[in-house]
């Protein structure tokens, strides 16, 4: 419990800001639209739980007193609220997404509870600690519903649990508990809009722009963040669709609905089968688009990046942790713990609260001295201290140059199937950590004679780009002189380039004759630049004029 309460504040922020950034409007612009245009709207009865929609991943509730009043908690100072009455438009002032209202409903029309009502009416006027997880309107709306002396589910077990679980995953953490309180204690199957000022009618509610929110979540990068409210969105959209199930809809509508959730949940399979290689890339940012371009080269990838242990010493050369020389120098270091109790203190440590504190949770009366004496950092709390002394090293670091890189990839024929995916997933794993580290990048696809196809690695072009253009190929010969001219070339003339190194991917012999060996090491020392061999197939062959070779 402890490690809950400590965690709750950061989750809800990331989980709002992580929807807004994903989904322009999404699934609660879309049922705006829906219920605003095709369903019937409700009005309320006393004790119905009301919300409207503040924006993408927040929501303002409610408890309906009857009269066009609305029982519920305004911030009026930092950390502090009231329970007061209002009106629908002052509920709804800051709604980004319209002045309509959610109202609990079943099949038959809006749902309450007079008890309900008679609870939220004897709170107006009480004041109290306003967080977005202790004493939020939700929390205050579930207390109340929870007084309905109806119930309509299996057990008092699962109200308990639909009340206190007011803590999800998801972008939308307390709203949902509301309404899984609402259904147990109201029946409430269905949420419905109430036209409190008329204006529907002269003012619908406009359709979404379909196509243009499936190239968003087409083209969105992904991450954990970013499918975790993804993952919120789709279950949002099939709830929404089995509260739509005995309802008439045009059909080219509920069409859309599906089609959206159909897409929601393709991204979420693409992601889980891709995870291997998304993990292995790291900061790589697939879209979705982008993993079903390359899905047939999604798995062999992600197997030569978790397996092949030439190219993982390869790409950790590449990397500035392995250019910068180290001195170390063995000591003891000291390291502050709090392994051990030392005592109690008062604070605001909820990790180490004290049992005896949480007691006050428990009793409304009690409850507000629990969220004053943590404000004032009052709480009594467990006290560690310590000290250890730990076996290490202290590292000094002189770093050498850690420059951008050229890379020259052999597609003749030859390096068809294993060799050429060995060389894939090298330029991979070295794009993303070169884009980490802030180099350039530079592809040059070669084949026979004059034969060239170029890339560059910057931020608008991200590994997803280069691993497009890496399904490029000649399949003929194999002249290794046009593509190491071009990489000295680009060396001397490109001032992001200067002092860069050279990769050399093939399958074989990189073969040059001596003229052109004599030539090359000339120019290596002009431009100050290193060139490493790296053999895809084959064994170990030294040559003239690379500083290191590799075999993969």
């Amino acid at each position: 419990m402890f490690g809950l309460l400590a965690g709750i504040a950061s989750s809800l922020w990331r989980g709002i800001n992580g929807v807004a950034a994903v989904i322009p409007l999404g699934i609660k612009g879309i049922k705006y639209f829906i219920d605003s245009n095709f369903r019937d709207q409700v009005t309320p009865q006393p004790g119905s739980v009301l919300y409207c929609d503040l924006w993408l991943g927040a929501e303002h509730s409610g408890i309906y007193v009857g009269d066009q009043e609305i029982a519920n908690i305004e911030v009026t100072d930092v950390a502090e609220s009231t329970v007061n009455l209002c009106g629908p438009a002052s509920f709804t002032s800051k709604s980004k997404l319209g002045r309509k209202i959610y109202v609990s409903c079943d099949s038959d029309g809006a749902v309450g509870c007079e008890v309900v009502a008679d609870k939220a009416e004897s709170h107006i006027g009480d004041r109290g600690f306003y967080g977005l997880v202790f004493a939020n309107c939700h929390v205050f709306s579930a207390r109340c519903v929870k007084h309905s002396p109806q119930s309509r589910g299996s057990s008092w077990f699962n109200s308990l649990l639909s009340t206190m679980n007011i803590i999800d995953e998801s972008w939308e953490p307390t709203i949902k508990a509301l309404k899984e309180s609402a259904r147990y204690k109201l029946g409430a199957t269905k949420w419905r809009l109430w036209d409190w000022d008329g204006s529907l009618a002269d003012n619908p509610a406009p359709e979404p722009d379909w196509k243009a929110q499936e190239e968003h979540l087409k083209n969105q990068p992904l991450s954990e963040e970013v499918m975790a409210a993804l993952r919120a969105e789709l279950a949002e959209c099939k709830a929404y669709e089995a509260e739509l199930v005995d309802e008439e809809l045009p059909a080219e509508i509920r069409k859309k609905l599906a089609g959206y959730g159909q897409l929601l949940g393709d991204i979420d399979t693409t992601y889980e089968k891709a995870k291997p290689l998304l993990t292995a890339c790291s900061g790589a940012n697939f879209s979705y688009h982008d993993l079903k371009l390359c899905s047939d080269d999604i798995e062999p990838l992600a197997k030569q990046l978790q397996q092949n242990h030439a190219i993982k010493e390869l790409v950790h050369k590449m990397g500035r942790a392995y250019i910068s020389e180290e001195k170390k120098k063995q000591a003891r270091l000291p390291q502050a713990s709090k392994s051990e109790v030392h005592g109690t203190h008062r604070s605001d440590d909820l990790v180490r609260l004290l049992p005896i504190e949480l007691v006050n949770l428990e009793d409304e009366a009690l409850e507000t001295l629990f969220y004053a004496r943590f404000l004032e950092q009052n709480l009594m709390t467990y006290e560690l201290q310590g000290v250890t002394l730990t076996q290490g090293e202290l590292l000094e670091l002189e770093k050498k140059r850690t420059g951008p890189v050229v890379a020259c990839l052999d597609t003749s024929g030859s390096m068809s199937g294993t060799p050429l995916l060995k060389a894939r997933a090298l330029l991979l794993a070295i794009s993303c950590i070169l884009q980490q580290e802030q180099r350039s990048l530079h592809v040059v696809l070669f084949g026979d004679n004059g034969e060239l196809r170029e890339y560059t690695m910057h931020e608008e072009n991200s590994a997803a780009g280069l691993l497009h253009f890496l399904r490029q190929g000649f399949g003929g010969g194999t002249d290794f002189e046009t593509p190491l001219n071009r990489a000295c070339e680009i060396i001397r003339d490109a001032k992001a380039y200067e002092k860069a190194d050279i990769l050399m991917i093939s399958d074989g012999d990189c073969t040059l004759s001596d003229d052109y060996i004599e030539l090359l090491q000339t120019r290596k020392q002009m431009l100050d630049c290193s060139i490493y061999s790296v053999l895809c197939h084959g064994q170990r062959v030294a040559d003239r004029f690379s500083d290191e070779v590799v075999v993969l």
